[in-house]
């Protein structure tokens, strides 16, 4: 089968992570047709969301860097380029979480005292781990093979699917009405195209920097993965049901991954 794309990598790389951003609205919807979700079906679609996360970060991003640095026949470049890359992305989450004013659901508030709304703050303590996101879309457009982008696309919006429905339940829960809960949950995702088009230009204008972006987009998600959502998923003692949940994300994502090959690739 024949895949039509756009021609432009800009374009697609913005379409796509606008795509993967609105799928937090989606994940919002069953709010509307029930209030309240247990604690131990939001662990376990937490975890399935860290597991597709885990695997888009090591096949479609690590893997096509890797890929790019090994042509060079240099094997200092994996420390040089992927592993600088990877390192420099959770840095960038690790620093954002210390300097920009936020709030989790369970950790309570974080980085430096704000007088911004409690929802606002939660709001934001969303938007610093969806940006890397948008940026892994944009990016993985970069590379020679765009079905590495849709993969990295469908991913990002599977995994945004559960995280929509994660923000707007305790919202609800709280007592914000559930169309407020849901457009926040929405809007939470809008950052990605952000990202995004970020991400796109910069490798698609420096294309020397295209590993760099693979690996760093790899980095931001995987420290995310660790420091917020497996903690997370744990932190209400069903740490099992969630890291099954993290299991079935990682699998399905995997046979995605090359199903999209197998069925485009001809």
């Amino acid at each position: 089968m024949q895949l039509v794309l756009p021609d432009d990598p800009i374009i697609l790389g913005l379409l796509a992570s606008l795509l993967a951003g609105g799928a937090t609205g989606l994940g919002a919807l069953p709010i509307f047709v029930k209030k309240d979700f247990t604690r131990r079906t939001l662990d376990l679609m937490l975890g399935f969301a860290a597991g597709v996360m885990l695997a888009a970060s090591a096949f479609s991003l690590l893997v096509p860097a890797l890929d790019i640095v090994l042509l060079s026949n240099d094997v200092i470049q994996i420390f040089t380029v992927v592993g600088f890359g990877f390192l420099l992305g959770g840095l960038f989450v690790h620093v954002s979480d210390r300097y920009i004013p936020h709030e989790h659901f369970k950790k309570g508030q974080e980085g430096p005292s704000s007088s911004m709304a409690r929802v606002w703050l939660l709001v934001l303590a969303i938007t610093i781990h969806n940006f890397p996101e948008g940026l892994a879309v944009g990016v993985s457009f970069g590379t020679e093979n765009p079905l590495t982008g849709i993969s990295v696309a469908v991913a990002i919006g599977l995994q945004n699917i559960p995280e929509g429905l994660a923000v707007a339940a305790p919202l609800v829960r709280e007592g914000y009405s559930r169309k407020y809960a849901g457009g926040l949950a929405l809007l939470t995702g809008l950052v990605e195209p952000i990202g995004g088009i970020l991400g796109v230009s910069v490798v698609t204008f420096a294309s020397s920097l295209l590993p760099y972006g693979l690996a760093f987009a790899a980095g931001a998600m995987i420290f995310v993965i660790g420091d917020e959502m497996v903690p997370e998923s744990h932190s209400e003692g069903n740490a099992r049901l969630a890291t099954w949940g993290i299991m079935i994300g990682f699998f399905i994502m995997m046979i995605l991954d090359n199903i999209f090959t197998l069925l485009f690739a001809a």
